[in-house]
């Protein structure tokens, strides 16, 4: 939700309320703000200013770094939903990459770990070589039309020295690649198994990573998050930097091995990776900043690969609304169940199109502007409240703490 520290993007109010929008009534907020959630103190300031400023019911993760293992280990399970550990580079700079620190916190954790896998060392040598290969054919080729128009060697250079500012958008996920996907989530596999810690992988992109979880493992599990489940990496063509990314979008046959495993249980529920950045911040190719605001569009997003036969309406709801309930223990949420707080989202069938009018989030656009989807948020009600009438939000934010009853 961006807030503290970074709320020309996104604020607590406008995220939550793009959420209530969408059929979304509980958001777990990941810890990459300014100043970054990753001391126990740090996630109480956050609880607090999050009082009374959202729609929906909340939870922040606590961030794990290279040398906070003592706060990890003072933790209380049931004030936020996970620790949040970088074992790769991404936004925010929260990189944990010693392998002492990323055993300490296998081994130490009180709580489930969500973890960000890519490998940074493969990500690097992939940018540097591809630079290397992008400059050697560009210069070829220019030498070849400067030579032949009579110009000097110093045009060659100052022609091409642009290059070494950075590569085009269609490289990123070459950069991050298959293989910084897969020996990242291997390495988080393995090392959980070896601690006996809980698991959750976040957003998976490769058919390889898949071969990595069972369908009958409740310790270790994975998600995939909506714009893999959409995108395939020809769509940069016309998307460009909207949909970049990290992990990055990859291919139509990774795309469709993360629909498989919607249904065979490798995949145990559907996350967004809600990143809000403003458009302006979405511009320059690779050197564009990285996520897309995702919440408020989720559910009628799967609810059209449910259309399309990607899966049932039953396993929709069981992979948005059970399974992040009993993974996180979010306590008396997730069913409709006597005794459970009414959290209920209505959905009517209604062709409508993402236009940049119906947009909540600070950040005012969407990837998915211009699409139609079949079915359309009615109504929203969270804790029994009306809280997005179709037309309007009637009431002051009014979402609650979530509470946790994790068992590690």
């Amino acid at each position: 939700m961006r807030e503290p520290g970074l709320t020309h993007k996104a604020t607590m109010e406008s995220e939550t309320r793009a959420a209530a929008r969408g059929g979304v009534t509980t958001v777990l907020d990941m810890p990459n703000v300014v100043p970054q959630t990753t001391t126990l103190q740090l996630l109480k300031e956050r609880y607090a200013l999050a009082e009374h400023q959202c729609h929906v019911n909340y939870g922040f993760y606590l961030g794990a770094t290279n040398n906070n293992l003592e706060e990890i280990k003072r933790l209380d399970a049931s004030t936020c939903p996970g620790v949040k550990l970088f074992m790769g580079s991404s936004t925010g700079n929260m990189l944990v990459d010693r392998e002492e620190a990323l055993r300490g916190i296998f081994r130490e954790s009180p709580t489930l770990i969500m973890t960000h896998c890519e490998d940074t060392a493969r990500i690097n040598r992939n940018e540097e070589l591809l630079k290397s290969e992008e400059l050697r054919v560009k210069s070829e080729e220019s030498k070849k039309l400067l030579d032949a128009e009579g110009n000097s060697d110093s045009s060659l250079f100052t022609l091409h020295s642009s290059l070494l500012n950075g590569l085009p958008l269609r490289y990123h996920p070459l950069i991050r690649d298959h293989e910084a996907c897969y020996r990242s989530t291997e390495l988080a596999v393995r090392l959980a198994k070896e601690e006996g810690a809980r698991l959750h992988v976040a957003h998976i992109t490769t058919a390889q990573e898949l071969e990595l979880f069972q369908p009958d493992d409740d310790r270790i599990t994975a998600e995939a998050c909506v714009p893999h489940l959409l995108f395939t990496d020809a769509d940069y063509d016309t998307l460009g930097a909207r949909i970049k990314c990290n992990p990055a979008i990859k291919t139509a046959a990774d795309r469709d091995a993360l629909r498989k495993a919607l249904t065979d249980g490798r995949i145990r529920t559907i996350a967004t990776d809600h990143a809000p950045h403003l458009l302006s911040e979405k511009e320059g190719g690779l050197k564009a900043m990285s996520g897309m605001p995702m919440v408020q569009f989720s559910l009628p997003a799967v609810l059209s690969l449910v259309e399309e036969g990607v899966l049932s309406l039953e396993r929709a709801v069981e992979l948005m609304c059970h399974n992040p309930a009993r993974l996180y223990g979010i306590k008396e949420r997730g069913f409709i169940r006597e005794g459970y707080w009414a959290d209920f989202t209505l959905i009517s069938r209604k062709p409508w199109t993402v236009t940049k009018d119906c947009i909540e989030s600070r950040c005012g656009w969407s990837p998915l502007e211009g699409r139609t989807f079949n079915w359309q948020v009615e109504k929203t009600w969270v804790n029994g409240n009306l809280v997005w009438d179709g037309t309007g939000f009637p009431l002051p934010p009014s979402g609650m703490r979530a509470e946790f009853t994790q068992a590690v």
